[in-house]
């Protein structure tokens, strides 16, 4: 299974972004092996509008099955619904910590958005 991690560095023991669309990083850690692939996201970060649908289409492009994250606006929350991609949010912890923790069935996936849009 893969699973795209929001994060604020580069590893598996960064400490994770709450934020989605506007995550410094976004790790698709295989779950198996523990294997990642850092993405990228400064390109969203700044993004007057549209990081999360842009950060849900990066994720979805790289066959993810499972978000962790913290926060995830209702834009955001439709594009990975609509790519097929389950959200655990609430969140929190290093990126290891959290893929442990959704291993562990300690991960809510969630049927609705979290946060507001655009903060």
């Amino acid at each position: 299974m893969k699973i795209a991690v929001t994060s604020t560095g580069k590893d598996l023991e960064s400490p994770m972004d709450p934020r989605f669309g506007r995550a410094a990083y976004i790790l698709i850690v295989d779950t198996d092996t523990l294997d990642f692939e850092v993405l990228d996201n400064a390109e969203n970060v700044n993004a007057f509008k549209g990081a999360g649908i842009q950060a849900a289409t990066m994720i979805s492009e790289k066959h993810a099955d499972v978000l962790l994250t913290g926060y995830c606006g209702p834009n955001a929350f439709k594009a990975l619904d609509a790519a097929r991609v389950k959200v655990g949010g609430d969140v929190s912890g290093t990126v290891r910590e959290a893929i442990a923790a959704f291993a562990e069935g300690k991960v809510k996936l969630a049927s609705e958005p979290n946060a507001e849009g655009h903060w």
